[in-house]
């Protein structure tokens, strides 16, 4: 049987990454998503959903490993990613390091929205 040790929420105003997105254009989209989040929404309609999902799983799993975005656990260490199932956290660089310090052995990512927030809960499981 699977222990929680980690834990972590987040709500991202839909509208503030949109206009971000516009301000920034792809100098943010670079910054905080990897190649394969930003080809995954912006093949979709409304990409600002999708950016914004991703933004509140990244913010979440940084919660759950207990580090928030540090030095240490940066925007592309958590990335998003789908297999043709449920979305799925990839831990790479400062993030895979934590999620191993932790002895963590797997990780569970729920994403939901509406008009305004996205939503994003992650369990991290030993």
């Amino acid at each position: 049987m699977a222990n929680i040790i980690g834990l972590g929420l987040d709500a991202t105003d839909i509208p503030r990454i949109k206009a971000t997105i516009d301000r920034y254009g792809d100098r943010f989209l670079r910054r905080v998503f990897t190649e394969g989040e930003i080809a995954y929404c912006m093949r979709r309609r409304e990409p600002e959903i999708h950016f914004a999902g991703r933004f509140a799983a990244k913010e979440a799993a940084m919660k759950a490993l207990g580090t928030g975005h540090t030095l240490e656990v940066l925007w592309r260490d958590v990335e998003v990613i789908r297999r043709g199932g449920p979305p799925q956290l990839q831990f790479h660089g400062g993030a895979a390091r934590r999620f191993a310090w932790m002895q963590a052995t797997s990780s569970l990512l729920t994403i939901t929205h509406s008009d305004a927030l996205a939503l994003a809960q992650v369990l991290l499981l030993a």
